[in-house]
């Protein structure tokens, strides 16, 4: 099982692709880490703003090759979210890292876990039920968490 020191150090790194990719130009903490400090089961979930000018896929892949190529991260799936796309990675032990991109004029909260690292976010109103597509991407999250409460009951 990951600890939360490798949770920390995917999440710096992380950062410090943020501070050296020009096309990126805001990030944020979403999820439960946003607001809290987490515990041992915490998932990373960070979020980033892409210049308007620039595809999001362009940016999104390139990280996604790093991520592999460093931390052996495996894509599970995307999820398109308004202009976001939020793609799902597993990490050595079990570790999963939800990494989302989107343009920098659409870039803000849609719901209260969201905490502004850099940048500038805008305010935008919390979205509705999800879709049917959402709610897989969903069973996939939490089939993964349930995975994770296995391990930690032994």
């Amino acid at each position: 099982m990951f600890t939360p020191h490798d949770r920390e150090r995917v999440h710096k790194r992380v950062l410090e692709w943020s501070e050296s990719d020009a096309r990126v130009v805001a990030g944020a903490v979403v999820g439960s880490l946003a607001h809290r400090p987490g515990d041992r089961w915490s998932d990373l979930d960070l979020t980033f703003a892409v210049e308007d000018s620039v595809p999001i896929r362009d940016v999104l892949d390139r990280w996604s090759e790093r991520l592999a190529q460093e931390f052996d991260a495996v894509q599970l799936f995307d999820l398109p979210s308004g202009g976001a796309i939020y793609r799902v990675f597993l990490l050595p032990g079990c570790l999963q890292f939800d990494l989302s991109f989107s343009p920098a004029a659409h870039f803000g909260a849609t719901g209260p876990n969201f905490r502004l690292l850099f940048g500038n976010a805008i305010e935008k109103p919390f979205i509705g039920p999800p879709s049917a597509h959402e709610l897989f991407g969903y069973a996939i999250h939490h089939a993964v968490r349930a995975r994770v409460c296995i391990e930690r009951a032994r």
